[in-house]
């Protein structure tokens, strides 16, 4: 279906503008391990962003959509800033703080009861050209009592503070009044009727998974026409989901660029743990899941297992075969590389593979167009009287085989879900069904019912006489 696409491919120029450029932007920011990530959470009102004692946990800034009465904005937990810019990565981590505060029209300045540190007093120095857009929270204000030290906070030049406890939820509908008016005030809802930018129905929503180092992050920014993920060398930079929307073709997509998934054997830290963890949840908030695979070096164990959970899930996949720049052979190596993907896992026979380049944006807009394919075939709905017609014929054709003494009968099958899509198959008796047969109405109604690229289930039930 897909062997003669790889001639196909984009100029390096970003798809569309993101979305996100229309919808005000709130940056929460402040020294690490000050209790950012769990401000974050508390205010979008799930568990997102990472939290952990260690400092330094969120490496790119975590985005969510974050929703007040009939508004919306984009709520961001920024890296950690801090004064020792010791590693590379730190170094990444920064420069993209400090970017994103740049783009901010409001910014969320956290700080802690327990004392201004030195790690604070160099962030503020970095905050006084925002002094404008800054609000000023206090965390760890766990008690009214705990109010009366908030002296040393009114002197710092950003205006009153307020008291807030990010991890028992005190006073943050405050904060959240306060910034939302902050945005009214200036303007920032003013060319949105009722936010339509945010309100329209999202089209689509992807999540890109895989191996570390696939070029994950890339596709995302690519994507998005600027750089949200931190792109790295540094196996697992990633580590929380980055979500943001962008237009293709005028239809609005929502993509989630997810932590690199390794071994189970090679995840040490707990905080890749809930990394991994954070990346299969993606799974089920998508429609579709691009698969990165390194052309370099082709599928490996780990991609499977996780096509495994995507297709346990009913979702569509595309196995996008990455970094095709750079592999030599055109159409007769893209057929050699389907042809080992298949031969190595035949269970995702179905998927659509598509070679692209990240990097240069090479069939970038085929694996989007693919993408919609398979959303239109997971929202298919069937008929139950088509469908019964339809699995006459192909028992006519082919009746089930007597394994031994029993006998098996087909009865009636029904579809009781789209998105994903499952069936139910009535037959006289569970035990021993024959899962090749299984296999032949999985084919059949691929064929018949235009549904090539996504998988399906079939769930057998017992009805009528076991004879």
């Amino acid at each position: 279906m897909f062997g003669s696409s790889w001639r196909s491919g984009l100029t390096s120029t970003p798809i569309k503008q993101t979305l996100s450029q229309r919808i005000p932007l709130v940056a929460i920011v402040g020294r690490p391990n000050v209790g950012k990530s769990t401000l974050f959470n508390r205010l979008i009102g799930k568990r997102k962003a990472i939290t952990h004692s260690s400092a330094g946990v969120t490496r790119d800034p975590v985005r969510s959509l974050w929703k007040y009465q009939d508004k919306e904005a984009f709520l961001v937990d920024t890296g950690g800033i801090r004064t020792e810019k010791v590693l590379p990565l730190d170094q990444l981590v920064i420069r993209k703080s400090l970017k994103t505060l740049e783009e901010a029209d409001c910014i969320i300045l956290l700080t802690s009861i327990e004392g201004i540190t030195g790690e604070d007093e160099e962030l503020l120095e970095d905050l006084r050209p925002f002094t404008h857009k800054v609000l000023l929270a206090v965390n760890k204000v766990d008690t009214e009592k705990r109010e009366t030290l908030l002296g040393e906070f009114f002197t710092l030049g950003f205006g009153e503070p307020i008291p807030i406890s990010a991890a028992h939820g005190r006073n943050c509908e405050e904060l959240t009044e306060r910034v939302f008016a902050f945005l009214a005030q200036n303007g920032k809802f003013q060319d949105l009727k009722h936010n339509s930018g945010t309100q329209e129905e999202v089209s689509l929503t992807l999540a890109v998974l895989g191996k570390p180092n696939t070029g994950k992050s890339t596709l995302v920014n690519r994507l998005l026409g600027k750089e949200v993920s931190i792109v790295s060398d540094i196996p697992g930079t990633t580590r929380d989901v980055v979500e943001d929307l962008f237009l293709f073709e005028g239809k609005k997509i929502r993509i989630f660029d997810t932590a690199g998934i390794r071994r189970k054997a090679r995840v040490r830290e707990d905080v890749e743990y809930y990394s991994v963890h954070r990346a299969l949840e993606g799974i089920r908030e998508a429609d579709v899941i691009f698969l990165l695979i390194d052309a370099t070096e082709g599928l490996a164990e780990q991609d499977k297992k996780i096509a495994a959970q995507v297709v346990k899930k009913g979702r569509g996949i595309i196995l996008a075969v990455n970094k095709w720049d750079t592999v030599r052979g055109g159409k007769r190596a893209f057929r050699e590389m389907e042809d080992r993907i298949r031969f190595q896992f035949p269970v995702l026979d179905f998927a659509p593979i598509v070679p692209i380049s990240a990097k240069t944006g090479f069939n970038v807009e085929t694996l989007l167009k693919t993408a919609f394919s398979l959303k239109e075939q997971l929202k298919t709905r069937i008929e139950t009287s088509a469908l019964n017609r339809a699995l006459a014929q192909w028992v006519e054709k082919n009746p089930p085989p007597q394994v031994g003494k029993k006998k098996y009968k087909v009865r009636f099958i029904t579809q009781v879900r789209a998105s994903p899509i499952r069936f139910v198959l009535f037959v006289n008796r569970k035990e021993g069904f024959p899962g090749f047969y299984i296999g032949y109405i999985r084919n059949k109604l691929r064929e018949e019912f235009h549904l090539p690229s996504v998988p399906i289930e079939i769930e057998l039930k017992s009805r009528g006489s076991s004879s």
